[in-house]
């Protein structure tokens, strides 16, 4: 599916470029950004996410303002398409920083957004994937089944970075399990002080680490994100033997991508620059 991811990514960064010319912010863009990609069934958000173990679609996003550290984040969501959009008006219009669940899904219904069912979410790729893995009676291998999580990190003429991350965690993953994608520190953080922060990955070492903060902080002692990036993908996997990616962005423009899974799927966009590739 390596074409697939290509277009996917391209897709998004497409999005987000789109946002920024509108004259939108750096939360704009990351939120344009991701919802492409929960769109696109190629990645583990949104539609065509990993399944439970009772063949259901969870999902959770964050989304990180790194002007005023604010953030908006929702867990274990079934009937929110595009959970990102929920985070967002977390952000926006709420006191609160995080829901979950069925609290999530009100909280989204009486702020616009329309719930669908959770078989709208659900692909016969991944049921098959499902059925054949529980069948196998294989002990789940994270590197293969934790992975496809979505992120974006942007920087708008402002001089302000973003971040935001979504994902539907890893493949028969017991009902209500959380993941890092979520949780401001772990799998997503932006502060202008130091760095936008995206992680995909293996969920539970990552919180552990609380690795998206613990990157950004390299960048606020001097790191370029560069290296903040490879280092924290060292850290990961030195400490507690943890797989991932990260993109990592900071108020300079510059930036950091890493990985140490088989390959990782990215995009870049600036002014006089567009790419797009997989790593391996």
């Amino acid at each position: 599916m390596v074409d697939a991811h290509l277009n996917g990514v391209r897709n998004a960064i497409a999005a987000g470029w789109q946002a920024l010319e509108r004259g939108g912010t750096a939360l704009d863009a990351v939120e344009e950004s991701v919802v492409v990609m929960e769109d696109d069934e190629t990645f583990d958000a949104g539609r065509g996410s990993f399944l439970n173990s009772e063949g259901k679609v969870q999902l959770d996003a964050l989304i990180m303002d790194g002007a005023t550290l604010r953030a908006g984040g929702v867990g274990g969501v079934e009937r929110i398409a595009n959970p990102v959009r929920a985070a967002r008006k977390i952000l926006s219009e709420s006191p609160h920083v995080y829901f979950v669940a069925e609290g999530a899904e009100r909280f989204a219904a009486e702020h616009g957004i329309p719930l669908c069912k959770n078989e709208d979410l659900v692909t016969q790729r991944e049921v098959e994937r499902l059925r054949e893995f529980q069948s196998s009676n294989k002990k789940l291998d994270p590197t293969y089944f934790s992975h496809d999580t979505v992120g974006a990190v942007v920087l708008d003429s402002q001089g302000n970075i973003a971040a935001a991350t979504s994902t539907g965690g890893t493949l028969n993953k017991t009902p209500g399990r959380l993941g890092d994608s979520s949780l401001i520190g772990c799998g997503c953080y932006a502060d202008n002080d130091s760095a936008a922060v995206s992680m995909t990955g293996w969920g539970e070492p990552i919180m552990k680490l609380v690795l998206a903060k613990w990157t950004a902080d390299r960048v606020a002692t001097g790191n370029l994100p560069e290296w903040a990036a490879k280092e924290a993908m060292s850290y990961l996997h030195r400490r507690l033997q943890g797989h991932g990616g990260v993109i990592v962005l900071d108020a300079q423009g510059r930036f950091g991508i890493a990985h140490n899974t088989p390959r990782m799927a990215w995009a870049l966009k600036t002014s006089n620059r567009d790419e797009a590739g997989i790593q391996r």
